[in-house]
């Protein structure tokens, strides 16, 4: 009875100090070790984070990198209360659009969907099969939804879901601009008072306008590709220089809160893959009707 106690005892220690050590793990894949890596992929039940930002201006006062480290420390803090595994930084999507300043990194439209699939594909070799990219650039908008869509095109083991990034949320402090605020404006330049506080230059965001040009006239529904170029050719789109951290933390624990929503029902999701495998055999014969169908499985 004595040795069935201590024994019972040595399990729970043991089971303990697994979890123990598991609860330290660091959420972000490069810290991993080898062995670090196979504990979290099982702590994360296979749920990692693609934080996905760009290189372009920001206005005059924030840094090149303003969406990823942004959308990166969104990330990091939603792992930290939702276990998962946080990708490296990740940099290439579309933005052609900012081209003409410096410091624009645009890689081509082939390059950016190939570097993406085999990104997932790899992500997923690795045991992530649930894979959230967390969007923090607006110009990836329609890439990353296609992107997903597209993975409906071949049999894969894994899933990817797209969280948009949460710039902003009714309530909270109240706003001091009163004009569009899409690009190193207000809200953008509040949340990077939060995330890099050291790279926020307040002072020079004065230094050029922010406001519509508008020099493109078509109606709503009608989409041209120049048409932030039209509106925005500063690359600027608001007043950062009346930024607030206050109001930084109201938008950023809004994301954080969203994307730990993101991981928790990713983890909890389990029909998605049972679905898009019934979708492959479907999609292979059409013309025949269901799943239990002569020849189907052949």
């Amino acid at each position: 009875m004595k040795r069935a106690a201590i024994c019972s005892l040595f399990v729970f220690l043991v089971a303990a100090s697994s979890i123990h050590a598991q609860s330290k793990l660091s959420v972000k894949w490069e810290e991993l070790t080898a062995a670090e890596f196979r504990d979290a992929i099982q702590l994360s039940k296979g749920t990692c984070l693609l934080p996905f930002g760009i290189l372009e201006k920001h206005g005059p006062h924030l840094p090149l990198g303003t969406d990823l480290l942004n959308v990166r420390h969104a990330s990091l803090q939603a792992a930290q209360q939702e276990y998962a595994v946080v990708f490296p930084q990740y940099y290439f999507g579309q933005i052609f659009e900012a081209k003409h300043e410096p410091g624009t990194v645009a890689y081509s439209m082939e390059l950016q969907l190939k570097l993406l699939q085999e990104t997932a594909d790899e992500m997923a070799r690795n045991g992530c099969k649930k894979i959230v990219i967390v969007n923090g650039h607006g110009g990836n908008g329609h890439l990353l939804p296609f992107f997903a869509q597209a993975q409906l095109d071949r049999p894969r083991d894994y899933v990817v879901y797209v969280l948009d990034g949460e710039r902003s949320r009714p309530g909270g402090p109240p706003k001091k601009s009163t004009g569009i605020d899409y690009h190193a404006g207000e809200n953008e330049t509040s949340n990077t008072m939060v995330s890099r506080p050291d790279l926020v230059h307040l002072d020079r965001a004065a230094g050029e306008s922010g406001s519509d040009q508008k020099r493109v006239n078509l109606p709503d529904n009608v989409y041209a590709g120049i048409w932030w170029y039209g509106r925005f050719p500063n690359h600027y789109s608001g007043d950062g220089a009346v930024a607030t951290r206050e109001l930084g933390e109201w938008n950023m624990n809004n994301w954080i809160a969203a994307t730990v929503e993101a991981i928790r029902a990713a983890k909890a999701d389990d029909q998605s893959l049972k679905l898009q495998s019934e979708f492959y055999e479907k999609s292979k014969h059409p013309l025949i009707q269901g799943l239990d169908a002569p020849g189907l499985n052949t």
